[in-house]
């Protein structure tokens, strides 16, 4: 199964939602989708636009890939289940945000195990080379201590 998830930011994520929801009827996999505040509806994937804390977590431990924008609390929680994880960060460019703090924190958790789509058009394919090719992320890596110190940070440590 393939999750994505948008998080709660007012303003939605269209870009992400819809292309998903374009390329989710030529995949082998289930798709489910949190939409949060997105305008579109998908119609080819199940979808919900909130869900407490504990369900999302429980969908993305079921998940075999999470698709997820930038947020911290998201990317903390998909690299501490060890999945694969595809980020679409939201963007200042596409006024999905104030500025590209997103693709900063995904760029600066980036090794090789953690696919960053920079082009939306891409994301098919970033998929594709997932399932393909990639066995998740280490439990430890040359980011723990970013993960640690976020984690730390978030929960007000």
């Amino acid at each position: 199964m393939i999750f994505v998830t948008v998080g709660t930011h007012y303003q939605g994520f269209d870009r992400l939602i819809k292309k998903m929801d374009e390329i989710a009827g030529y995949l082998n996999d289930d798709v489910v989708m949190q939409i949060g505040n997105t305008d579109f509806e998908p119609e080819n994937t199940e979808w919900f636009r909130y869900l407490d804390y504990n369900s999302i977590f429980g969908i993305m431990k079921k998940s075999d890939i999470v698709i997820c924008h930038g947020g911290a609390g998201t990317l903390l929680d998909v690299l501490s289940m060890n999945k694969k994880t595809i980020v679409v960060p939201r963007l200042k460019k596409f006024k999905e945000v104030y500025d590209d703090h997103e693709l900063e924190l995904a760029e600066s958790l980036k090794n090789g195990k953690i696919s960053i789509v920079y082009d939306i058009a891409d994301l098919e394919h970033h998929i594709r080379e997932f399932n393909d090719s990639c066995n998740g992320i280490p439990r430890k890596n040359e980011n723990s201590k970013l993960i640690d110190f976020l984690s730390g940070y978030l929960k007000g440590d």
